[in-house]
C-alpha cells in the first residue's frame, strides 16, 4: 500500500494559522468598491478564484490594522491577483509602535501585472516586529500613466 499525505496547497490558507485580523484589529481603508469590500483581503480565500478587495476610487490607497492590543507580527503574507489591467502596483509596508503617531518603513516593493500571462503576485515578508499598534500598507495602484484601481487578494499576519 502507497503512504501518501496531501499538503496543503500555497492557494489557501494553511492550518498553521495566523493571527484572526477581526477579533485582533479595526481596519482602516481610504476607500472601497461597494462589490469588493476590504473584507475580501481577510476572508481566506487566496489564489487566482479568491475574492479580492478593489478600491472605490482610482490613485492612493492606504489600508491600516489598528491592533486593540500591540501585537508581535512575524510574517506579512500578501496575494494581488490583477487579470484585467495592465499596470505596476507598489506597496510599502510600515509599522507603528506608538498608536498610529509615527510609522517606520519596513519595505517596498513593485508588481508588474500584465495580463493574461502575469496576473498574481504572492509574497510572505519577514519582519519579526516587536509590539507594534499600527500595520499601514500604502497602495500606488498604478505608477504608469494609465488610471488603476488598488486590489488586494489576501492580507495575513502571523
Amino acid at each position: 500500500m502507497l503512504r501518501k499525505q496531501i499538503l496543503p496547497s500555497p492557494l489557501i490558507p494553511s492550518s498553521r494559522g495566523g493571527k484572526d485580523v477581526a477579533s485582533v484589529a479595526t481596519v482602516l481603508v481610504t476607500s472601497e468598491d461597494p462589490d469588493h469590500p476590504i473584507d475580501y483581503a481577510f476572508d481566506g480565500r487566496r489564489g487566482p478564484d479568491g475574492s479580492r478587495w478593489i478600491a472605490g476610487n482610482v490613485g492612493e490607497q492606504t489600508l491600516i490594522l489598528a491592533f486593540d492590543a500591540p501585537q508581535t507580527i512575524y510574517k506579512v503574507v500578501v496575494d494581488i491577483d490583477e487579470p484585467d489591467v495592465a499596470r505596476t502596483q507598489e506597496i510599502d509596508l510600515s509599522i507603528s509602535d506608538d498608536g498610529g503617531q509615527t510609522y517606520r518603513e519596513i519595505l517596498r516593493q513593485e508588481y508588474n501585472f500584465s495580463p493574461p500571462n502575469t496576473t498574481r503576485e504572492h509574497e510572505e515578508w519577514s519582519i519579526n516586529a516587536d509590539p507594534i499598534s499600527h500595520l499601514r500598507l500604502r497602495i500606488k495602484p498604478d505608477k504608469g500613466a494609465n488610471i488603476g484601481r488598488a486590489t488586494l487578494t489576501t492580507l495575513a499576519i502571523e
